[in-house]
């Protein structure tokens, strides 16, 4: 039996680093360095690899995954990996999953340890990546599974998984779900299926994203007696300082400070304004508390309401909207959809 044809693309990150004169680590390693340090790949996939970039994931851009969503798209292979820096994993799974939807396996891997380092994750992150992809069962569940994320021997939907440490090995987590699968041995051990009910809803409106031009989406945290005055900055600014949306990350199950709640409330009135938990995820309150500044107020008061989705992914579908030219309406019917 022949094996399965898994396709590489690196775009850079912790995995790719090496270090410098002064012993920093910098990007400068590229698709075929990470599969020769991993020798094992032969024997799972016939493999071919690529080098997208060589850059921090701190520093993609929408433009670049838009790109790599294209060219993924175009790839004659059973199953892609992409391999990239942790920073915005959790974002850039995402987004993906938002522009793909293919009956093949995409997984995104990375790396927490760099290279110099004893007991580097990168090869068997990668490795577990290249397994996954191979996988039977993750074969002829893809269009059921998306996008997903493999880190330390498990696999996350794209949507629900998060980076909830800055430098520990397990960094990532599904708060809010779980893993999907594990590898064990040489085993993938299927444990769920995610709930994709709104993604696939959401993709239907979504086909002209990956033309779109650029709709940068401010990101408001909401904390302790917050002024409200940045907003206000971006409300009354010429061209609302280039922002086409925003996204407040509300307190509790969906609350802003009182003193702040006349500014959210401008906001929303000029862009697009999506309220998300800075909690992290799960739904939100939609009619317990009364009030302007909590959820019965703020949604009568024209705020498009999260749903379950995690601040950072909630600014990544409004900019994913407002690049397809959804108007107000739509995006907050595309976004009703997650809870």
């Amino acid at each position: 039996m022949s094996k399965p044809r898994i396709h590489i693309l690196a775009l850079g990150g912790t995995i790719a680093t090496r270090p410098d004169a002064t012993g920093a680590m910098q990007m400068g390693l590229g698709a075929d360095d990470l599969v020769s340090a991993v020798p094992l790949l032969a024997s799972v996939a016939e493999i071919e690899a690529e080098t997208v970039s060589r850059v921090g994931s701190h520093s993609l851009s929408f433009d670049q995954l838009q790109a790599l969503a294209t060219k993924i798209r175009g790839l004659e292979a059973d199953g892609i990996v992409v391999t990239q820096g942790t920073d915005t994993l959790e974002e850039t799974s995402f987004l993906l999953d938002l522009l793909l939807d293919l009956d093949k396996p995409v997984i995104v891997t990375a790396a927490m340890r760099n290279p110099s380092l004893t007991s580097p994750d990168g090869p068997g992150n990668l490795l577990a990546a290249v397994r996954v992809a191979a996988d039977p069962w993750v074969r002829a569940h893809a269009k059921a599974l998306g996008v997903v994320v493999v880190m330390l021997d498990e696999v996350y939907a794209a949507s629900d998984v998060l980076k909830v440490h800055p430098t520990r090995i397990n960094a990532f987590a599904s708060t809010q779900t779980g893993p999907l699968a594990a590898l064990v041995e040489d085993r993938i051990v299927p444990m769920a299926l995610p709930v994709r009910d709104a993604i696939v809803a959401a993709k239907k409106h979504l086909g002209g994203a990956k033309d779109g031009k650029a709709a940068p989406v401010a990101v408001f945290w909401m904390s302790l007696d917050e002024s409200g005055r940045l907003l206000d900055a971006v409300t009354t600014a010429p061209d609302h300082l280039g922002y086409r949306g925003a996204v407040i990350g509300a307190m509790g199950g969906g609350h802003t400070p009182e003193r702040a709640t006349d500014s959210v409330l401008k906001l929303a009135a000029a862009i697009p304004t999506v309220v998300a938990p800075r909690a992290g995820g799960g739904p939100m309150l939609r009619q317990t508390y009364g009030g302007p500044s909590s959820e019965i107020g703020l949604r009568k008061g024209g705020l498009i309401w999260g749903g379950r989705l995690h601040p950072l992914k909630a600014r990544v579908l409004l900019e994913t909207c407002l690049r397809a030219g959804l108007s107000r309406a739509i995006v907050t019917e595309v976004f009703d959809l997650f809870g």
